[in-house]
């Protein structure tokens, strides 16, 4: 499959080694295009309502939402278009979205301003940081990963955030039964998520062994997808749940 041109591209940060003091290898690379005016505002106005940022420290979901519900976190949601459909679709849940662009956050809370969604609550930093430092263990109950920068070339594999290290600390985010999420539109990049999945401590696959998952309705489709559907391009979807 061709490099894909997707705005929706999502980009990460991981560790090479699970320790925060050791050398970081990041899964992103900002190339950051002009901010709307409209998305400036955004961030302006409506980032100190729904944002939250390192400097707050290991946060109280329950006071950030101001409620007790069941919780995702995305991580790289990209333009914002699919977590803020799956925050209208379910406004039972709350959301926490991470993103590293800073107009893909400015997208976002626009369509938060727009739907009235008051179940989304956004990053712009690190996502491992902000799991690490912020996140309370055992709080969340599904982690979604769609469509990752794929660092398709050999010598930046070790760029891909779904690594041994990074699965550990979202084990211990997640609560007993949580789900992990996971789409790509690149094969290389899928078995390289199963492999890493399939010798995770403490996950199992929800379908079977070594098997893909169907997209299950609450992902919704991109444009991107569903163009490269139309292409005959392949999507594949992991979910591994968190059982020990």
């Amino acid at each position: 499959m061709a490099p894909s041109s997707e705005t929706e591209r999502r980009h990460h940060s991981v560790s090479e080694h699970a320790p925060a003091h050791r050398r970081r290898i990041r899964s992103f690379v900002k190339r950051e295009g002009r901010l709307t005016r409209g998305q400036q505002r955004a961030l302006d106005e409506l980032f100190p309502v729904y944002g939250f940022n390192l400097a707050q420290g290991r946060l109280d979901l329950e006071a950030l939402f101001g409620r007790s519900a069941p919780r995702v976190l995305e991580i790289g949601f990209g333009n914002g278009a699919s977590l803020a459909q799956m925050a209208a679709d379910h406004p039972d849940t709350d959301y926490l979205g991470i993103e590293v662009h800073r107009p893909g956050v400015g997208n976002l809370l626009l369509q938060v301003q727009e739907r009235q969604l008051d179940n989304i609550r956004v990053s712009h930093d690190d996502a491992i940081e902000v799991l690490a430092r912020q996140i309370p263990g055992q709080s969340l109950d599904s982690v979604y990963l769609f469509f990752p920068d794929p660092w398709h070339k050999t010598r930046h594999r070790k760029r891909r955030i779904v690594q041994p290290d990074f699965v550990q600390l979202l084990r211990e985010k997640l609560k007993p039964g949580g789900e992990f999420h996971m789409a790509t539109d690149w094969q290389d990049y899928a078995r390289h998520m199963m492999k890493v999945m399939t010798e995770a401590e403490g996950f199992e696959n929800t379908a079977s062994p070594g098997q893909y998952t169907p997209r299950p309705d609450y992902r919704p489709l991109t444009r991107f997808e569903q163009r490269g559907h139309r292409l005959g391009h392949g999507v594949w979807d992991l979910i591994f749940r968190r059982v020990s």
